[in-house]
């Protein structure tokens, strides 16, 4: 898939939308001093999973989830998980050249280069972000073995 500006413009946006710097020390203190609860919303509504499948990617309880609702916020390591997953996103959004409904479609179909596993199964540990990244990589790059 080719990468122009136009898919950078888009992935852009989609940090913009849920109100995240992508990079640098703002992110950290962000993440440090944890997102708010609005981010956790939008990040649902952007990428169209339902709540119960983004909440099974970070690793956080419907009565943890509840807590995070009523606080406002999630802790650094929440917003970590919620960060790297936003990641992941963006990434395999660039590889569909800003398609949303194709890269959800691809997020819940099996993946052969993943063990057949679906890469929506695996965000929810830093290997298997780390793990569909490189599935990302390779496909863009035509790599496929």
């Amino acid at each position: 898939m080719h990468k122009g500006r136009d898919t950078s413009q888009r992935t852009s946006s989609i940090w913009k939308r849920i109100g995240v710097q992508p990079r640098g020390a703002a992110l950290h203190s962000t993440i440090a001093e944890g997102f708010s609860y609005e981010v956790f919303v939008e990040a649902i509504e952007m990428t169209g999973l339902k709540q119960y499948e983004f909440v099974a990617c970070l690793g956080i309880s419907p009565a943890t989830l509840n807590r995070r609702a009523k606080l406002g916020k999630f802790t650094s390591s929440e917003s970590d998980n919620i960060y790297r997953f936003i990641s992941v996103y963006v990434a395999i959004v660039e590889l569909f050249e800003g398609d949303l409904q194709y890269a959800l479609n691809w997020m819940k179909a099996e993946c052969k280069g993943l063990g057949n596993n679906k890469p929506l199964a695996l965000l929810s540990t830093s290997a298997g972000c780390k793990a569909v990244t490189e599935m990302v990589g390779r496909l863009e790059f035509g790599v496929f073995a």
